[in-house]
C-alpha cells in the first residue's frame, strides 16, 4: 500500500501533538551509538569484499592544460599491479547533488591542480599506491601565467536575480548614521572525519557500490549517467557516513572511479581517497568578498541595506556560494541593494560546504551590524530587535514563524548579557583583554519530497526502510521515534533501516531537510496504518490510542494483526504552502573571548547559542548538532582557512595538521537553549532544520567580542594573532 501527502496548507492540529507515548523531542540515545564507538557499525571502505582489488588515484600536478597519453607500462610490471584505468570519466569533476545527472566530464582536460587522471588497481594497497607514484603520462600545461587563480584580479560576472529596491545611495547619504564596510572571508573545507571512499562489485548485469554519500536518492542517478548504465542496474549502500558536510552531497570521483575499474577487471575494487587528496580534489567552500552599506535613522532602525559579494568558481560550473540568503529577509530597510558576483578561476571546484550561504554571509552581516550599533550608540541585541521586520521586505510574504526576538532575549538572559554601554578595552585580566560579543542567527528552511516504507510485522514490532542516510546526524533515532510515537511501540520494538537504494527514495541529507522531509514521510505512512489499525479495533482513527504495543484498554497490536503483515510506503511531497510563506530557522550567538594584548590570540571562554527550529524531535541529538555548529563558528572566527599557492593554485594545507579546525582545547563549555516553536506551515510535523542552523553567524559574535575586547576591529575571517595584532590601537 502507499499513502501521499502533498502539503498544501498548513497543518496546524497535528496528530503528534495528541500522541500518549511520550517520545518524540525526548532526549534518546543513539541505537547506532554502539556500533560506532565500538568500530563494528561498517563504513564504506570496511566491508569484507572477499578478492577485492585496491585502487589509487592519479591527480594533475599543474593548474590547467590537456593529458596526451599515460604511459601504463611504466607501471604495469610492478608487483602486484593489476591495471591502469585512464578512462576519460576519471576527469569528471565531483557532482554538487541534486542535479541527478553525471559531473561534468571534460575529455582529458584539466582545469585545476589535483584532478584525477588515472587510477592504479593493484593486490594491495601499498603496491597501488607505489605504483601511482611511478605512473608517468604526457600532458601539455597552459602558462600558468595566463590562467586566472586569483578571484581579486579576475573580472567576475553578476548573477541573476538581483534585489534592487528604492535608492541605497540616496539612504546612505540621508542616513542619521551608516556603515560601509567590506569584510572577507576565507575558503573553507568540510573536513569530514571519514575520507571519501567507495567499494564497486559488478556481476555483469548489476553493479553494487558502498560509498560514503550523503544523497543516494540522487547519487544513484549520476552515477547510472556517468557509466552509461539504467538506474534499475545500480545499487548504492551508505548504511554509516562519518561525516559529510556537503563533501559528499554529489557522487565524486572514487565512486566512479571504483566503479569503472570495477566493471572492467571484473573484480570489486576498492578506492580510498587520501586526506590531502580530499582537500585538494573534492571541493571547497568559496572564499568571499562582501560590501555592506547600512543605513539608519536617529533611532537606529534602518532605512538602507546593501549586501554585495564575490565568490569564485571553476568556469563551467553553475553553483555559487548563495551569501546573500538571510539578507533577503532578516532585517528590514526599504531600500535594498542585493547583488551576487562569480569570478571564474582555475581552483578546484567550489561547492556545498556545511550551511552554504549563511555559514560565511552571516559573520559578515552580523559584524557589520555590530558596527552599526557602535555607530549608533545603543546595544547589539536591542539593534537587532528593533529591525526585525513585520513581514519579507521585498515580497511581503508573511513569516511562517519567527523566534528570532525570544532567542536574542533568552539568550542574554542566560549568557548574562550586559545592555549597558560597550567600549572596547574595559576588562583585563593579566596580559589578556577580556570582551563579550553577539550575532543573530538564521538560516533559510528547506524541505524535500521524500518516501519511506513502514512494516508491522506479525510480532508486533516495526520495520522503517529508505534510502535516507545517517550522517552522524542522528536519523536512526528520529525517524525510530516517530515511528515509536505514530504506532505506540517502545524504541526497541522499532528497527530503522537506512542508506539502501533498494529502499524507497528519501531526501538526502544536505540542506537541513532531511529531519523534517523524511520523518514527514514516515508519518503519512504510519498515519494510514493507525487508519487500518482503527478500523481493525473497530474505533476511528482519531479515538485510536495505541501505547506500550497496543490499544489502550484493548487489544495489543500482535492480536489486531492476527498473523498478517502490513505493509505501507508514504510519500511526503512539498506543495503550495512553500510559496505562501517566508521560512527560516532563527537564533541567537553570546560569547566572551580573551585576547593576548602580546601576541594578539584569542581564546574563547564560553558561548552560547539560542535557537528556535520548530518542533524538537530529539533534544539530545539536536543539542549535539547545535554543539557542533558552534565548534564551526569558532572555527570559522579564528582557524579555519583554505590557502592557495598564488602560482599554480594547489591547496598548500591540504590536510588536518595544517588546516586548522578547532580541537578540544579549543572549545570551552558550551551552552544550548532551545527555544519551544512549532511551525506548522514548515513541515506536517511542524519541525525544520537544526544542523547548519548552528553555526549561521556564529563567527561574528567570537568577532564582535574581540573588537569589545581588545578594540581591534578586524575584517576579514579567520581572526588569526597577526591579524589581530595589525588591527589591535597602539
Amino acid at each position: 500500500m502507499s499513502a501521499h501527502l502533498k502539503q498544501d496548507e498548513p497543518d496546524t492540529r497535528n496528530l503528534l501533538d495528541d500522541m500518549v507515548q511520550g517520545i518524540i523531542g525526548k532526549p534518546l540515545a543513539r541505537p547506532d551509538g554502539l556500533g560506532k564507538v565500538t568500530g563494528t557499525a561498517p563504513y564504506a571502505a570496511e566491508y569484507p569484499i572477499a578478492d577485492c582489488l585496491e585502487g589509487v588515484l592519479v591527480t594533475a600536478p599543474f593548474t590547467k592544460g590537456t593529458i596526451k597519453g599515460v604511459h601504463k607500462d611504466s607501471v604495469l610490471s610492478m608487483p602486484g599491479v593489476v591495471a591502469v584505468i585512464d578512462d576519460k570519466r576519471l576527469t569528471a569533476r565531483a557532482a554538487q547533488g541534486g542535479a541527478g545527472e553525471a559531473p561534468a566530464q571534460p575529455a582529458r582536460e584539466v582545469g585545476y591542480f589535483g584532478q584525477p587522471i588515472a587510477l592504479v588497481v593493484a593486490e594491495s594497497f601499498e603496491q597501488a599506491r607505489d605504483a601511482a607514484k611511478h605512473l608517468t603520462f604526457e600532458y601539455r600545461a597552459e602558462n600558468v601565467a595566463d590562467v586566472p587563480l586569483d578571484p581579486e584580479r579576475t573580472d567576475a560576472e553578476p548573477q541573476d536575480g538581483a534585489t534592487r529596491q528604492g535608492d541605497l545611495a540616496q539612504a546612505m547619504s540621508q542616513a542619521a548614521h551608516s556603515v560601509d564596510v567590506t569584510y572577507t572571508t576565507e575558503g573553507h573545507s568540510s573536513a569530514a572525519m571519514e575520507p571519501h571512499a567507495a567499494i564497486a562489485q559488478w556481476d555483469g548485469q548489476k553493479l553494487t557500490v558502498h560509498a560514503s554519500l550523503q544523497m543516494p536518492n540522487y547519487n544513484i542517478s549520476e552515477l547510472a549517467d556517468a557509466l552509461g548504465l539504467e538506474e534499475d542496474q545500480v545499487r548504492l549502500i551508505a548504511r554509516y557516513v562519518g561525516g559529510g558536510f556537503g563533501s559528499k552531497l554529489g557522487i565524486s570521483e572514487e565512486a566512479v572511479a571504483a566503479s569503472i575499474a570495477a566493471m572492467e577487471l571484473e573484480r570489486p575494487v576498492r578506492v580510498v581517497l587520501s586526506r590531502q587528496q580530499v582537500f585538494q580534489t573534492i571541493m571547497r567552500r568559496s572564499e568571499t568578498s562582501q560590501r555592506f552599506r547600512l543605513a539608519a535613522d536617529e533611532n537606529g532602525r534602518l532605512t538602507g541595506f546593501g549586501h554585495e559579494a564575490r565568490v569564485s568558481q571553476l568556469p563551467g560550473e553553475s553553483f555559487a556560494e548563495p551569501v546573500l540568503q538571510s539578507s533577503e529577509f532578516l532585517y528590514g530597510g526599504e531600500n535594498r541593494l542585493l547583488q551576487l558576483e562569480v569570478a571564474r578561476i582555475h581552483r578546484m571546484t567550489a561547492g556545498s560546504v556545511r550551511a552554504p550561504g549563511e555559514a560565511v554571509g552571516m559573520p559578515a552581516l552580523e559584524s557589520a551590524m555590530d558596527m552599526l550599533a557602535e555607530e549608533v550608540g545603543i546595544d547589539p541585541v536591542e539593534l537587532r530587535l528593533r529591525n526585525i521586520p513585520e513581514c519579507h521586505p521585498v515580497n511581503g510574504l508573511p513569516y511562517s514563524s519567527r523566534k528570532l526576538a525570544e532567542c536574542l532575549e533568552q539568550g542574554a538572559e542566560a549568557f548574562g548579557w550586559d545592555h549597558g554601554p560597550r567600549k572596547p578595552r574595559q576588562r583585563r585580566e593579566g596580559e589578556w583583554w577580556i570582551g563579550t560579543g553577539m550575532a543573530s542567527a538564521a538560516r533559510v528552511h528547506n524541505i524535500a519530497e521524500a518516501r519511506a516504507r513502514v512494516t508491522l510485522k506479525p510480532d508486533g514490532t516495526a520495520l522503517v526502510e529508505t534510502d535516507m542516510t545517517d550522517i552522524g546526524t542522528g536519523t536512526y533515532s528520529i525517524v525510530g521515534q516517530v515511528t515509536g510515537e505514530m504506532l505506540g511501540l517502545p524504541m526497541d520494538r522499532v528497527l530503522v533501516d537506512l542508506g539502501d537504494t533498494d529502499f524507497p527514495r528519501g531526501p538526502g541529507s544536505g540542506g537541513s531537510w532531511g529531519a523534517s522531509s523524511i520523518c514527514s514521510a514516515v508519518f503519512v505512512a504510519c498515519e494510514d496504518l493507525r487508519a487500518t489499525l482503527a478500523k481493525k479495533a473497530g474505533v476511528s482513527a482519531e479515538e485510536l490510542k495505541l501505547k506500550d504495543g497496543g490499544v489502550i484498554g484493548g487489544a495489543s497490536l500482535v492480536e489486531l494483526l492476527d498473523g498478517e503483515e502490513l505493509s505501507v510506503e508514504g510519500h511526503y511531497e512539498p506543495g503550495a504552502v512553500e510559496d505562501d510563506f517566508t521560512a527560516s530557522g532563527y537564533g541567537a550567538f553570546f560569547a566572551q573571548v580573551r585576547v593576548n594584548r602580546f601576541t594578539g590570540e584569542t581564546r574563547v571562554d564560553r558561548m552560547l547559542g539560542a535557537y528556535g527550529f520548530g518542533r524538537v524531535l530529539n533534544a539530545k541529538t539536536a543539542r549535539s548538532q547545535c554543539l557542533g555548529g558552534i565548534v564551526w563558528s569558532i572555527g570559522a572566527a579564528l582557524t579555519e582557512a583554505l590557502l592557495f599557492d598564488p602560482v599554480d593554485g594547489h591547496i598548500a594545507n591540504c590536510d588536518l595538521a595544517e588546516y586548522h579546525v578547532p580541537v578540544n582545547r579549543d572549545v570551552p563549555d558550551l551552552e544550548v537553549i532551545m527555544v519551544e516553536e512549532r511551525d506548522p506551515a514548515a513541515s506536517p510535523i511542524q519541525a525544520k532544520g537544526v544542523g547548519e542552523l548552528g553555526m549561521c553567524g556564529g563567527a561574528a559574535a567570537i568577532g564582535n567580542a574581540i573588537y569589545n575586547a581588545c578594540g581591534a576591529r578586524v575584517l576579514g575571517f579567520p581572526m588569526t594573532p597577526d591579524r589581530v595584532i595589525a588591527a589591535m590601537p597602539e
